[in-house]
């Protein structure tokens, strides 16, 4: 993780205990009248997405006595996880009458066979738990995402990654080999079918990376590895030489990533590889306080700060001086490693892969009242963010950068507040792959984190910098925006830039992805105030906000891009 992922986070007080996060699922009648949200408690356009069911089947046989009865009520059906993290509206069926399949009890090791490292698990199963028994057996996952809240079946369906070009790549869906899929059927085959799809399979191709319209995914089988140990270092650099250093890292390190704080013009460079298991060591990933218990005071107080920091009579020097803060205090901890689970003496930091790999102890901790949440539980007015990723490919990155710094360098204290501390701009490498919605060349993907005000249409300060770099990322370099965190206009299109997608496109999803998919209409949606909420692309000014002096106009490097810019009084013509 990057030595800047927890920073905004630092002084609050981690806990023993915490309120788990609230389901994504609610019902105002047993499991009738439900509404369904993600972990932050919005999606991307702030709409309140409704069902008229929910069912909570704990085995393949219920699965497929759910799908049946929705297909026969002719019903739109989506499946939600038990911590949805996707951002935009993935579990959405659309309309007030469609019907939600959670996973959250198909949760199950269905078996192991450790003499052939593979293991089978149902779909609902927290990488958490997958890790862990995996290692139980001796086995290992080798690329996750970093967060271990998620499913197993969420992250394949949105194409979740970690950070390799070596081998398979980081990429967690190229270590599926089979999957069992519950999908819709005619009436003479009972409404619902299983298929059961195996290595070779093009069909699997398709299901790996689905964004959930292909059907219920019951079961996973995974070819893991014996378990091992990385050691890793964390080099800080100038950015002098970053778009060079991007084109060789990821074929230097096995799990190298690299976190750039463009306001700083310094980058972080992950320094991460396998080492005999005889190595000592017993390093955890325990302490990124994103994911920790916090005590809901503090969370409410560092949400407090960040809302003065964007308002107008913040200056970017106090922006800049928090952020030195709280990126040398992290440093000071390790980064949120430590060496023997309890504190950190220095790096490297050598360690087994499931306790090195992820990390996320507050979804699951005791209830305690909200005294302590995740920072990003909803109930409590904690953090409140917008995430964007994309990808660029490879061969494109070290131009793609220097563009970036040429921005960075017109204005570097504009980045203090446009690029959340928690990440800066950070970087992971993903292999290309055969799955039709996989990446279809080497890529690195970008993720930036930033600043969203919980008032609908309110501006956030230098918006216009991360609108300037989507975008021209999006369109001048042929990037792809990452399908389960993203804003609505990133999707435009999207489904062109892959080459598989014509054999994908068989499928119908719901009214959100059937727009994402190009099948009918447009993900973004034009009107007062959309590109302020990332619903679009501006194309004139009611699209920002010109009551509070944000404007339509061309970026300042990628002249092409149409962003919302700040123009004080006098340069509004």
């Amino acid at each position: 993780m990057s030595f800047v992922l927890a920073a905004l986070f630092l002084l609050l007080i981690p806990m023993a205990g915490s309120s788990p996060p609230p389901e994504p699922v609610m019902c105002t009648h047993g499991t009738s009248g439900c509404i369904i949200t993600n972990s932050y408690g919005s999606f991307t356009d702030r709409t309140v997405c409704h069902a008229a069911s929910v069912t909570y089947p704990s085995t393949e046989e219920e699965v497929i006595a759910a799908v049946a009865a929705a297909v026969a009520a002719k019903q739109k059906l989506k499946v939600a996880t038990k911590h949805s993290h996707s951002i935009p509206k993935l579990a959405c069926p659309g309309g007030h009458d469609g019907a939600i399949i959670s996973t959250a009890r198909l949760n199950r090791t269905v078996r192991v066979d450790a003499a052939k490292r593979l293991m089978t698990v149902e779909s609902g199963m927290l990488l958490r738990d997958l890790t862990e028994a995996a290692a139980a057996a001796g086995l290992a996952l080798p690329h996750s995402p970093y967060f271990y809240g998620v499913t197993i079946g969420g992250l394949l369906s949105t194409g979740a990654h970690g950070s390799s070009l070596w081998g398979k790549g980081g990429a967690v869906h190229e270590y599926v080999v089979g999957m069992r899929i519950v999908t819709p059927a005619p009436a003479s085959k009972g409404f619902a079918m299983v298929r059961e799809l195996c290595a070779g399979d093009p069909d699997l191709d398709a299901v790996k990376v689905s964004i959930g319209v292909l059907g219920v995914v019951t079961q996973i089988t995974l070819s893991l590895q014996p378990l091992f140990k990385r050691s890793l270092t964390f080099v800080s650099r100038n950015d002098s030489d970053f778009p060079e250093q991007v084109a060789s890292w990821g074929r230097l390190h096995e799990f190298g990533d690299i976190a750039w704080l463009p306001a700083l013009g310094k980058v972080a460079y992950r320094d991460d590889d396998r080492v005999d298991v005889s190595t000592p060591g017993n390093g955890r990933l325990n302490q990124v306080l994103l994911f920790r218990s916090t005590a809901t005071r503090e969370a409410i107080k560092a949400r407090a700060l960040e809302e003065r920091l964007q308002q107008a009579n913040a200056t970017d020097a106090a922006r800049c001086e928090d952020l030195r803060r709280q990126v040398a205090a992290v440093q000071r901890l390790g980064n949120g490693f430590t060496n023997d689970g309890v504190s950190f003496t220095g790096f490297p930091v050598v360690g087994y892969q499931h306790r090195i790999q992820a990390s996320g102890g507050c979804i699951d901790s005791p209830e305690d009242g909200l005294a302590t949440a995740c920072v990003w539980d909803p109930r409590i007015r904690g953090s409140f963010f917008e995430n964007d990723g994309f990808s660029v490919p490879l061969s494109k990155a070290p131009a793609f950068i220097a563009e970036m710094q040429k921005l960075r360098d017109l204005n570097s204290a504009a980045f203090c507040a446009a690029v959340d501390p928690r990440l800066g701009v950070f970087l992971r490498y993903v292999k290309a792959s055969t799955a039709y919605l996989g990446m279809p060349e080497d890529s690195v993907v970008f993720d930036i984190v930033y600043y969203r005000s919980r008032i609908d249409g309110t501006p956030r300060v230098h918006a216009d910098v991360v609108d300037e770099l989507e975008q021209l990322a999006l369109t001048k370099y042929g990037g792809r925006p990452h399908w389960g965190k993203n804003r609505d206009f990133a999707f435009d299109g999207a489904i062109a830039k892959y080459p598989d997608a014509g054999k994908f496109l068989k499928v119908k999803g719901s009214e959100w992805t059937d727009k994402v998919l190009g099948i009918s209409g447009s993900p973004s949606s034009i009107e007062k105030g959309c590109a302020i909420e990332g619903l679009c692309v501006c194309s004139e000014d009611s699209h920002c906000a010109p009551e509070l002096g944000y404007f339509c106009r061309p970026g300042k490097v990628y002249k092409k891009a149409r962003v919302c810019s700040f123009q004080p009084t006098g340069h509004r013509a």
